[in-house]
């Protein structure tokens, strides 16, 4: 079969379940590696907070990697950092690593309650933001025309983990569930005003990270404390919605079928079989080659097994499985290239 879509029209229609030419590649995490920083010239940790250079190396996931989407956003620290930066209204210190290690916010002086949580006035102007909202802009210019733009925020959950130390979430869970709905409902407001920001700025997609793994919470707090919060946040957005959630999930999701996300990124911890069986065609899945030893570690031939029984098990869209390890090699992400376009001829 002849390629006959742009990747941008391709990765859109493989997030919706449709008509493909071929397998779309693609990911809504990050695919930075060391080759591709050097042959940039542009690397962490200035790429996390300088929007031409967060675009630069973006951009990479197309001109190098020959992957259908761009996504400029490469951790989980950029709401998080606009809260602690200067220290207002969160004291803390950002850590912004290096070429190995992705940022990190450190001492930082945790909110306790929902009423004590202070949205900034000015947070899309603040460093972290402002960077994201402009390299989405000049990605859109430059590539928007024919390689999809994704633009990426972190879910309610995940922001609480930023503002109230995950061992307090996790411990609502049971000592506290008010306070943990209160979060969630306050919180999930700085989603969706982000979300539309950077739709605005040109992003065709948005994920929403959202790490109510099943590594620390079970299938049931999902339902009690995400599900209707994710429904509400898909109808408000405005634009096709990635869920992404680490770990195990497979015994969530049913719940996250019905959440209104189009497409679920996935786990190598969830079997792509399994996974379609419960999932149907309620929601597109992407995903789910392994990172810490597939990619980083196995051969191009190891890459495309897995990439393989991914697409024969009717995943949609061919990933990895969450952001990757910067010393995995090209030629293992661009394995994945390969078996989506041999597959789509067979």
């Amino acid at each position: 079969m002849s390629e006959w879509m742009t990747p941008k029209r391709r990765f859109l229609s493989g997030l919706f379940g449709g008509r493909v030419d071929r397998l779309p590649v693609g990911s809504v995490t990050s695919v930075v590696t060391v080759e591709c920083m050097d042959a940039s010239g542009t690397y962490f940790p200035e790429a996390h907070y300088d929007a031409e250079k967060m675009a630069k190396l973006a951009a990479t996931a197309h001109t190098m990697l020959d992957y259908d989407c761009i996504l400029p956003y490469f951790s989980v620290w950029v709401e998080g950092a606009a809260f602690i930066e200067n220290g207002d209204p969160l004291p803390g210190e950002m850590d912004w690593g290096d070429t190995d290690r992705m940022p990190d916010g450190k001492n930082i002086k945790f909110w306790e309650e929902p009423d004590q949580v202070t949205i900034p006035d000015d947070f899309l102007e603040r460093t972290a933001p402002r960077a994201l909202l402009d390299a989405i802009n000049i990605l859109h210019h430059e590539y928007g025309d024919r390689v999809a733009i994704v633009g990426k925020v972190m879910g309610p959950w995940t922001l609480s983990y930023h503002v109230a130390d995950t061992k307090n979430i996790l411990m609502s869970v049971r000592l506290n569930p008010e306070r943990l709905h209160g979060f969630m409902e306050v919180l999930k407001e700085l989603t969706v005003e982000f979300g539309k920001a950077q739709v605005d700025a040109g992003a065709d997609v948005i994920m929403l990270a959202d790490h109510a793994t099943g590594d620390l919470v079970s299938a049931e707090t999902y339902r009690k404390f995400l599900l209707e919060v994710h429904q509400d946040v898909t109808k408000r957005i405005g634009a096709p919605i990635v869920l992404h959630i680490c770990g195990n999930t497979t015994d969530r999701l049913a719940y996250i079928a019905q959440a209104g996300f189009d497409c679920f990124h996935f786990d190598s911890k969830v079997d792509a079989v399994e996974a379609k069986k419960i999932v149907g065609n309620k929601i597109s899945l992407m995903g789910n080659i392994n990172n810490p030893e597939t990619l980083l570690y196995k051969s191009p031939e190891e890459v495309k097994k897995e990439a393989l029984y991914a697409a024969k098990a009717g995943v949609e869209i061919l990933a990895p499985e969450c952001a990757i390890p910067t010393r995995v090699k090209n030629e293992n992400l661009k394995a994945i290239t390969e078996v989506a376009r041999q597959y789509s001829k067979e």
